[in-house]
């Protein structure tokens, strides 16, 4: 709200500004994208022959279908119709279809038997806030470049003509109406034109008007449960009107240019973005950082960075065919068990200690200065311990070897004899 008292918004605009708007076309007749900010739809308009309603036969039919998919929103979920969802495509009815911008007269072929259905589907790719207005937009802009397959009467046959056998025709359009959406906060103290996806969530209510460029309301819609003033009903129309006639100068201008572009037989839609070799068509808009101080405040992260560790030699190879990894670096294999056994000794230790207190009677037993070297010989068929003089550990060596192979010389004998 500190923000609303300064007059500014979070995207930098005014009160009554719009989003930057812009309007394409696809390489088919009636394929719409509308870019209102970040926000992104794409209307395709379809028709088919029918059957007409009972208590309307000289009418055509026409059917909106607004379609949320989780790739617009992660709020939105697949194939289950929600309450925003109800909600626009009663407001593109009201808007489109019951403010009679279409004369649904001049779509039927046989009265009471065929009759053209103008199916109008409209995509949410991105969204970012006002769905409706965006919506409104490119539904209109849609129908307006539309052209339905001419057709003709013999007898009680009808035949419909491509439109390499014959043109195909524009659908009759009396005035264009488009939503603008106002948004209200503090129970209607302040008010704010096309309000983005952060301003439509805490914002108290929400106010849509219909209006052609001949400043003629077709439909009015007010939601949230706040109580609206005559005079603040009658600020909004007037704002609308500016609005919609600049969005309709916007419609005609887009619609110039893509006549333009296929008569010079040039690129439209998707095939703009061939030549280069890349897709822009959802390519955002660069971000301006700032870049004067970054020059001394990385020499200042340089100064206070500490030095990079020594890194690893490469191996050496001391003999064709053999490597050595880790030559001359500190060996840290066996670290864990030297820490416990130094552990275990402090146990042993600090126990020793303790029954050093507890007895202090007990005289010490003194300990000879060097202790006698024992050394043991095994053999594999008679397990006898030899314990040899350490003051002569060569002679006692060699006279234990010779004792050991007469012994098992004598043994084998016996064995052989028995």
């Amino acid at each position: 709200m500190v923000v609303l008292l300064l007059n500014l918004r979070l995207d930098g605009r005014q009160a009554y500004d719009y989003r930057k708007i812009k309007i394409s076309f696809g390489a088919d007749y009636g394929c719409c994208f509308v870019d209102l900010g970040k926000t992104r739809v794409m209307a395709q308009v379809s028709c088919e022959l029918v059957t007409p309603k009972e208590n309307r036969p000289n009418e055509g039919i026409m059917f909106f279908n607004i379609e949320l998919s989780p790739m617009a929103s992660p709020a939105f979920e697949l194939g289950r119709q929600s309450e925003l969802s109800v909600k626009l495509n009663r407001q593109l009815e009201r808007c489109l279809r019951n403010s009679k911008c279409i004369d649904t007269e001049s779509l039927c072929v046989v009265s009471g038997e065929k009759v053209w259905q103008i199916r109008v589907d409209v995509h949410m790719l991105n969204h970012d806030g006002n769905l409706m207005d965006a919506a409104s937009i490119a539904a209109i802009s849609a129908l307006c470049h539309f052209k339905r397959p001419d057709v003709g009467i013999q007898g009680d046959e009808v035949t419909v003509y491509s439109p390499e056998e014959r043109d195909p025709i524009p659908l009759s359009i009396y005035h264009m109406p488009i939503s603008v959406s106002f948004g209200f906060f503090q129970q209607g103290t302040y008010l704010l034109v096309d309000p983005c996806e952060r301003e439509e969530r805490v914002m108290d209510g929400l106010l849509m008007i219909a209006m052609n460029k001949h400043r003629e309301i077709c439909s009015v819609q007010s939601s949230g449960g706040i109580m609206l003033l005559k005079d603040q009903v009658m600020r909004c129309s007037k704002i609308a009107s500016v609005k919609v006639s600049e969005i309709t100068e916007l419609i005609n201008q887009a619609f110039e240019n893509d006549k333009l572009a296929r008569k010079t037989s040039g690129k439209c839609g998707f095939a703009e973005s061939m030549p280069l070799e890349r897709i822009t068509t959802l390519k955002m808009d660069e971000t301006e950082v700032e870049m004067t101080d970054d020059t001394e405040g990385a020499n200042d992260i340089a100064e206070r960075a500490e030095t990079p560790p020594q890194t690893v030699p490469s191996p050496v190879l001391p003999v064709p065919g053999v490597g050595q990894v880790g030559h001359g670096l500190k060996n840290t294999w066996g670290l864990e068990e030297d820490v416990d056994e130094e552990e275990e000794e402090d146990d042993e230790e600090e126990e020793e200690e303790d029954d050093d207190d507890d007895d202090d009677s007990v005289e010490e037993v003194p300990k000879p200065e060097k202790e006698l070297e024992v050394i043991e010989l095994s053999d594999s068929e008679e397990e006898e311990v030899i314990i040899l003089n350490p003051d002569t550990p060569d002679k006692g060596l060699k006279n234990a070897v010779s004792t050991s192979r007469q012994r098992v010389a004598a043994t084998t004998r016996k064995n052989v004899k028995k």
